[in-house]
């Protein structure tokens, strides 16, 4: 444990900051599930808002810095090309 003050007020932040990272990620994660879901059934309309939200939450979350920008650009490559995969069929 930290006995300087501002050390003790940084851990506080960290751990703060860590938790909305995690809101941001776990969202994400749940969005594509969702949207992996809707592909699997053939919903188009579902699947399309999903993959809106998705996006979304994917720029929302790299403009905060909760993920990298090349994770991001990546996860949403993986969304749209599932999403085509989807259109093909």
């Amino acid at each position: 444990m930290a006995n300087i003050h501002s050390q003790k007020k940084r851990i506080q932040r960290a751990a703060r900051e860590r938790l909305e990272n995690r809101r941001y990620t776990s969202k994400i994660k749940t969005y594509f599930r969702r949207l992996e879901r809707a592909v699997a059934e053939g919903d188009d309309g579902t699947a399309d808002s999903e993959h809106r939200v998705l996006m979304q939450t994917i720029d929302k979350a790299v403009k905060r810095g909760a993920i990298h920008r090349n994770a991001g650009a990546r996860k949403k490559s993986r969304a749209a090309r599932l999403r085509r995969g989807s259109q093909e069929g």
